[in-house]
């Protein structure tokens, strides 16, 4: 490898590494606090499940990469299809459980008085139950068309190495548009999250105008925090979405596909971060276990 690979390549490990870190801190704060409390909100349910697919994300990423750089080619196609099954699975549950949380802070923090709106926030579990299960059926449909296109087509074409060639660089761009169309629609609604969130603070605030009250009272403090967590999920998803599109097209090209991989990564490492930072039982134990540390 080149420097500028050799630089990708350390980057890919620091966020292999920062990104388990942050996850499993995710998961063992919340399981212990779950087990003291014998209780677990909906939020940490949702966040411990967003950790532990970041996990499998990261992982099935490294086997990606690894697969690329180092294996040798008689073990990369078993590697290959282990770390894009895995990839694929976790992916696709990490940015569902981020879209979930952004439609949980949506409708725990926004103020309307629609009747639709203050249905859906009496009934926020069971919104969040369809959701999850509905992740699954999506999950299903998209392996389901990817294998049976990969199956009709091969096997027309069983003989011919060159159709078979160029039948692997047909389903690839097919499998694009798929995964562009399966997770445009947690993006929208994530997006559609972060406008009424917006909308709904500016609300606030002019409510707080009028009454001649400060800007700064805990409702508002509420909004800009759950604010901050939605738009840096949305900014990193759309980044790593962007990132898988383009090394899907350059597989060919190694710095490139490394340099896709190393931006990627920043989305389930960074968010983890931005998570910890935003929940206050989180931070709290951070900083305490970093003043222990310390000691």
């Amino acid at each position: 490898m080149n420097l500028l690979q050799c630089i990708m390549t350390i980057i890919i490990i620091s966020a292999f590494l920062l990104g388990n870190c942050a996850n499993v801190f995710i998961i063992l704060v919340n399981t212990i606090n779950g087990i003291k409390r014998r209780k677990v909100s909906s939020v940490d349910r949702i966040i411990t499940a967003l950790a532990i697919s970041r996990i499998g994300l990261l992982f099935g990423m490294s086997l990606n990469w690894h697969s690329t750089v180092f294996t040798a080619d008689a073990y990369n196609v078993q590697i290959r299809a282990c770390g894009r099954i895995i990839w694929t699975v976790n992916n696709h549950f990490s940015n569902w459980l981020g879209t979930m949380l952004s439609v949980f802070y949506l409708f725990k923090i926004a103020n309307f008085s629609n009747p639709l709106f203050l249905h859906l926030k009496r009934k926020i579990e069971n919104v969040l139950l369809v959701i999850f299960w509905g992740t699954f059926l999506s999950l299903f449909f998209y392996l389901g068309v990817v294998n049976i296109k990969k199956v009709a087509w091969e096997s027309d074409y069983e003989e011919n190495v060159t159709l078979k060639n160029n039948l692997k660089d047909i389903t690839s761009i097919a499998n694009i548009h798929l995964f562009g169309l399966i997770n445009i629609i947690p993006f929208c609604i994530s997006l559609t999250c972060v406008l009424l969130l917006i909308y709904s603070l500016g609300k606030h605030l002019r409510n707080m105008k009028c009454h001649g009250k400060g800007c700064q009272d805990p409702s508002t403090v509420v909004h800009i925090k759950a604010l901050q967590t939605v738009v840096s999920f949305l900014l990193l998803y759309a980044t790593y979405a962007l990132c898988v599109i383009i090394s899907c097209w350059s597989l060919y090209n190694l710095t490139i596909f490394l340099f896709c991989i190393a931006v990627g990564a920043v989305y389930p490492t960074g968010h983890s971060f931005i998570l910890i930072w935003g929940n206050q039982k989180l931070k709290q134990f951070l900083l305490l276990f970093l003043k222990q540390m310390r000691c």
